[in-house]
């Protein structure tokens, strides 16, 4: 019975190993530290930057009308790069639906839809502009994730905090609401408080200190009103400012690291992973 168990188990350890030709293929699009594996990912970044550039160009008629042709091949030629890059990467790992749904593995997949979705449904050009989140890849090519600590500091400081920030937002929006209530009251429509939301909308972005003087109290109790909202808005700035601010400190205290993966620089693996989410690699 013992024999049979081990013969089972080298029998799949045997099935999930990867052929030449798979680690040849991970090599190049997954490893950032060969030569091979750091040229292809130079030239993805190019044909990035083409594919957003023409369709930057495509928006502008004159150039549209005149290179439509040429713009179409380009789109097309680079969407089918982008698919044969996609489907490499999928069937070089182990398990590939760690990449299928990792968070570039969604923005690589979104990045070849509108192309298609084109065929049949008009207006999809400008979506291709989600190709741009995938420059993120430049900071895997130049070595800049070790020096990321602290945005992974900063990024588990907002999701700790979340809870804090959420009941802020809905005390801000409970104050914008009766002050913008306030000034549809006080105010007359010539001053152009012709509506609550309109009122709501003034009151946004006066306490934001935006102030974008498209409206504006006439009244003596309005502009004491408006004043008293202006001087608010500095204050409050402070508060998420202050609740992130005190996560981060908590977590630098308890030194709690990013866990990153050494294959591929991954990061935001939770601590009991057994398995890169982006590549497969084994962190065992």
């Amino acid at each position: 019975m013992k024999d049979k168990i081990d013969k089972t188990l080298k029998f799949r350890e045997k099935d999930f190993r990867l052929r030449p030709w798979q680690l040849k293929v991970q090599e190049v699009i997954y490893g950032t530290d060969t030569r091979t594996g750091r040229v292809f990912d130079i030239v993805l970044l190019i044909v990035i930057l083409l594919s957003i550039v023409v369709v930057m160009l495509e928006s502008i008629r004159m150039l549209n009308a005149e290179y439509s042709y040429t713009f179409w091949s380009i789109e097309w030629g680079v969407t089918i790069l982008f698919t044969i890059e996609y489907f490499l990467r999928v069937v070089s790992l182990k398990k590939p639906l760690t990449y299928v749904f990792s968070f570039m593995g969604v923005v690589d997949l979104f990045s070849l839809l509108p192309t298609y979705v084109g065929i049949f449904v008009e207006g999809t050009e400008a979506l291709m502009v989600i190709r741009s989140v995938r420059f993120l890849r430049i900071f895997r090519i130049l070595k800049l994730s070790r020096y990321m600590l602290g945005a992974d500091i900063l990024g588990e400081a907002l999701s700790n905090s979340r809870h804090k920030i959420i009941v802020f937002l809905i005390s801000i929006l409970t104050i914008v609401i009766i002050m913008g209530g306030l000034m549809f009251v006080i105010e007359p429509d010539e001053a152009g408080f012709t509506s609550i939301p309109r009122s709501i909308y003034w009151a946004i972005i006066t306490i934001t200190t935006v102030g974008y003087g498209d409206i504006a109290p006439i009244t003596p109790l309005g502009q004491a009103l408006a004043s008293f909202i202006m001087l608010f808005g500095y204050a409050i700035i402070a508060v998420p400012t202050g609740i992130v601010s005190s996560e981060m400190t908590a977590i630098k205290k308890d030194n709690i690291k990013p866990f990153e993966c050494p294959n591929c620089g991954e990061k935001g693996h939770e601590r009991e992973a057994k398995y890169c989410k982006n590549c497969g690699e084994s962190f065992k």
